[in-house]
């Protein structure tokens, strides 16, 4: 039996290693972490939250992997500042119980390592190789297969084939409102970047905030708001208007800079890349993690169900090429097309959103796209 080795131990590659394991619990398989043993630099990390689209809590959920403290998206209001157009997209139109759901980053990292742990129980030949440290491996020569998993932010890579830097920088948080927003998602495109408002784990007056800006800008907000909070909240407000209610509050303020960096080829010889190792993409339409998740699952599949490494390889390399092209293009388009101060531009996205609205088909479409993927 082939052996098989995944390096990284992030929520894409334990997902794949959980995947691999529920559909061939025989396999040799290696996976290199590292993080130790204890859940407990998990449970005190990174606290920002992620958008996971349907399709990737249904994967999730499968395998008991899905976080409890997760609130739902039911409606999706996309506007562009300033000018006319806006699409709204209602989990109903979908016939799905909801559009996405909202999770901190440690909350799905820990739950998807338990289930891990939980899932390997029944795993003779895997090895959980703990507290290890990733840049010292000879990766190449580790198994038969490997899997590259460690992807990190924007800017720590390796450049790839595909980069693009969008000097861009977002901030991440929460924000306290006046009104109830409960299961509602907001995109708002400005002349920076989308300024996204998203359900918070903190409750019904709460939105997690994804503000997209210029780098120099982004720095000055986070000073703003160390130095004065409620200015900081005024200059938020008129960036995004009133329709979520009146900024009272915000929190946990950090900062990201923004870009793409993809590989062409996601295998070369027996190695294979999935999640932030394969790519790395703007947050616009929060696809990063879900594009990671489907990798994982898809090659899971590819090596359940093929007899070698190259067949497995060429199989998932071929399934993985249209659901990835299209969500690294779609999201590179709407990063740069939405920045845009040509007139001609302007009236354009107008129009364009205006037609989403209007042609439900197109907008069913396309919102299917996201949360399942390009099949």
């Amino acid at each position: 039996m082939k052996k098989i080795a995944i390096v990284g131990g992030g929520p894409v590659g334990l997902a794949c290693a959980a995947w691999l394991l529920e559909k061939t619990p025989g396999a040799h398989l290696d996976l290199y972490d590292r993080l130790p043993e204890s859940n407990d630099e998990i449970k005190n990390g990174d606290s920002r939250s992620i958008a996971v689209s349907q399709g990737s809590h249904l994967l999730l959920k499968n395998i008991g992997a899905w976080p409890n403290n997760s609130p739902a998206i039911h409606k999706i209001h996309v506007s562009h500042r300033g000018h006319f157009g806006r699409a709204i997209v209602r989990r109903e139109e979908l016939q799905q119980e909801a559009l996405g759901h909202i999770v901190q980053y440690a909350e799905i990292h820990l739950s998807i390592r338990q289930a891990l742990q939980k899932i390997s129980k029944n795993a003779p030949n895997f090895r959980w190789h703990y507290s290890q440290k990733i840049d010292k491996l000879d990766k190449s020569s580790l198994a038969d297969m490997v899997i590259h998993a460690e992807g990190g932010l924007f800017k720590q890579q390796e450049w790839q084939e595909i980069y693009r830097d969008y000097e861009q920088a977002a901030i991440v948080g929460w924000v306290k409102t006046d009104r109830i927003n409960q299961h509602l998602a907001w995109e708002r495109f400005t002349e920076e970047g989308p300024l996204a408002l998203l359900p918070s784990h903190k409750g019904h007056e709460y939105l997690n905030l994804v503000w997209c800006g210029d780098p120099n800008a982004t720095q000055k907000r986070l000073e703003l708001f160390s130095e004065n909070p409620a200015t900081f909240l005024i200059e938020l407000q008129k960036a995004f208007g009133t329709r979520a209610g009146h900024f009272i509050e915000a929190g946990e303020l950090k900062s990201y800079e923004l870009g793409l960096n993809a590989r062409k080829e996601i295998v070369q010889g027996h190695e294979v890349w999935i999640g932030n190792a394969a790519q790395t993409m703007h947050p616009v339409a929060g696809q990063g993690l879900n594009l990671g998740l489907r990798d994982a699952h898809t090659l899971a599949e590819s090596i359940a169900s093929c007899a070698s490494v190259h067949e497995a390889l060429n199989h998932n390399q071929e399934l993985r090429k249209t659901d990835r092209n299209a969500t690294i293009a779609s999201t590179d388009f709407l990063a740069r097309i939405f920045t845009s101060q040509l007139k001609p531009v302007i009236c354009a996205r107008g129009i364009a959103l205006s037609s989403l609205q209007i042609l439900s088909p197109m907008k069913q479409s396309l919102t299917r796209q996201m949360m399942f993927g390009q099949r």
